[in-house]
């Protein structure tokens, strides 16, 4: 978004959660391949590979959600108090003016 309009409308931090929850989403993916991938190998050596890519996925996913919880954009352990910012977000979505 651009930096004058953003400053406007407030969406700055938004626009940060986004792309945060989107890098989240894509790193839970990133996990879940790289598990069902390990189970299809056919060589201990690479078992071995997908293995240290899998830790690898697991702490990234770490470091994004900490990064999220930390702002108050995540609520892993909270699905009450996580349902009441998805629906916020959806509110502030349907709000925004269109093209």
């Amino acid at each position: 978004m651009n930096f004058i309009a953003e400053n406007l409308t407030g969406m700055k931090a938004l626009t940060d959660q986004v792309v945060a929850t989107d890098l989240l989403i894509a790193a839970k993916s990133g996990v879940r391949n790289y598990a069902m991938a390990i189970t299809e190998t056919g060589t201990p050596e690479i078992k071995e590979v997908m293995t240290k890519h899998l830790e690898e996925a697991l702490d990234l996913h770490e470091q994004i959600s900490s990064f999220m919880v930390e702002r108050g954009w995540y609520h892993a352990f909270d699905t009450n108090e996580q349902l009441n910012l998805n629906l916020q977000n959806i509110d502030t979505a349907l709000k925004l003016p269109t093209l």
